[in-house]
């Protein structure tokens, strides 16, 4: 494929993890059940001819039963993989999240416009031109919690026009980070950002293509990564992208 200039390839991003539109989702409020009515007792006064009479049996407290749970959100975006063509909503191909795991803002992800592309990229001089040197056409994230709370993964998918132009920005896409082998996806190279106390943010990144798609997966947590997470994600990443699920 025809590039536009040897000067132009080389892509290069200061910071490991860029969280793009995240937004923490209000928590959802508690059911409060109805309160149970009290107990009333009626009498009547006694009278010279007939004894008081019984008291009134108590009515029985309400009972409300508990709500029943929401369905989980079934996704609607679709899309089909055929010969490492990846056609429909790009958001489609994000990895899943898992069980457990929250989202941050829409859960189907969201698809990003030429503002957002750049901003993951510091916004460098000409970028979105260099990005439709290798045949850019769109892009689509999303950025969510693991159930336990250690980690937030943010994977990012940019679709190009053919396999080669994914390929060759996938290789040329390049991190001013310490840089780590990632296992499980051979056309991977990771980057470590170590923090200077394990009380600390560390992160981590991978990058790698798929077909005509080009993916990088962010991970932050407290304290020095370890890369394994990062690479169970990127495996996981390629074989959706792979077989569409």
């Amino acid at each position: 494929m025809a590039l536009a200039t040897a000067g132009l390839l080389a892509v290069t991003v200061t910071s490991a993890v860029v969280t793009v539109a995240v937004g923490k989702p209000d928590p959802r409020p508690a059911a409060v059940a109805a309160p149970a009515a009290v107990p009333t007792t009626a009498t009547s006064s006694p009278s010279p001819s007939a004894p008081a009479s019984a008291p009134a049996t108590p009515s029985a407290a309400p009972t409300t039963a508990p709500p029943a749970p929401e369905p989980k959100p079934t996704s609607t975006v679709k899309g089909t993989v055929k010969g490492g063509k990846h056609d429909g909503d790009l958001r489609y191909f994000l990895l899943p999240i898992p069980d457990g795991g929250e989202s941050y803002g829409p859960v189907d992800g969201m698809t990003m416009d030429d503002e957002a592309v750049a901003d993951i990229f510091g916004n460098q001089d000409g970028i979105m031109r260099i990005l439709g040197s290798y045949g850019y056409k769109d892009a689509a994230t999303r950025t969510y919690r693991t159930a336990d709370g250690k980690a937030e993964v943010t994977v990012t998918l940019m679709r190009f026009a053919t396999t080669g132009g994914a390929s060759d920005f996938a290789k040329n896409h390049t991190m001013k980070l310490d840089p780590i082998d990632i296992d499980g996806d051979p056309a991977a190279h990771g980057y470590l950002d170590r923090p200077k106390q394990q009380a600390y943010t560390g992160s981590m990144a991978g990058i790698s293509s798929q077909g005509d798609v080009q993916y990088t997966i962010d991970v932050d947590v407290k304290g020095t990564p370890d890369k394994a997470l990062l690479s169970e994600l990127m495996k996981r990443q390629r074989e959706w992208l792979s077989n569409g699920g």
